[in-house]
């Protein structure tokens, strides 16, 4: 579904990419609101596809003009995951993992953390790459973020 009745509701497609993990990497977001489009891309010269994946929400929802309902879906369970369950037993754990190491991309969970906190965001897990078509325009936009090598 690609369609949004009102001007609060947003729903968003994001993906990450990367070319060689680590390797240059670009990220992507469609956002759909009130009948209007809006599309986000970027990437780095070096980085990871899991950080890839958490830029292009965190980017999504700091485009967001206030306060709003949010349909998040990504094809990325570490994303799901980790905002949804994971996050909570690394707060409580001083940002370690249950084996007591630190949590890999911390900036960007903590990042998010808030982010997501300023909206209402339900989050959906999506296939990579399995005709979606909300998610393959984000993995286009993923890929297009990627610098040349």
């Amino acid at each position: 579904m690609l369609a949004v009745t009102t001007a609060h509701q947003v729903v968003v497609y994001t993906d990450g990419a990367c070319k060689g993990n680590p390797g240059p990497g670009g990220w992507g977001a469609l956002l759909l609101s009130g009948g209007r489009e809006k599309e986000l891309w970027g990437g780095e010269h070096a980085t990871t596809n899991n950080r890839m994946e958490l830029t292009a929400v965190i980017r999504a929802l700091e485009s967001l003009k206030g306060a709003c309902e949010v349909e998040l879906h990504t094809d990325s369970q570490y994303v799901k995951n980790g905002i949804e369950t994971w996050i909570h037993g690394w707060k409580r754990n001083g940002w370690k993992t249950a084996d007591r190491k630190p949590v890999k991309n911390e900036d960007l969970w903590r990042t998010l953390d808030t982010l997501a906190a300023a909206h209402r965001v339900r989050w959906h897990w999506v296939r990579g790459h399995a005709n979606d078509v909300g998610n393959l325009r984000a993995d286009a936009l993923a890929n297009r973020g990627v610098p040349p090598r």
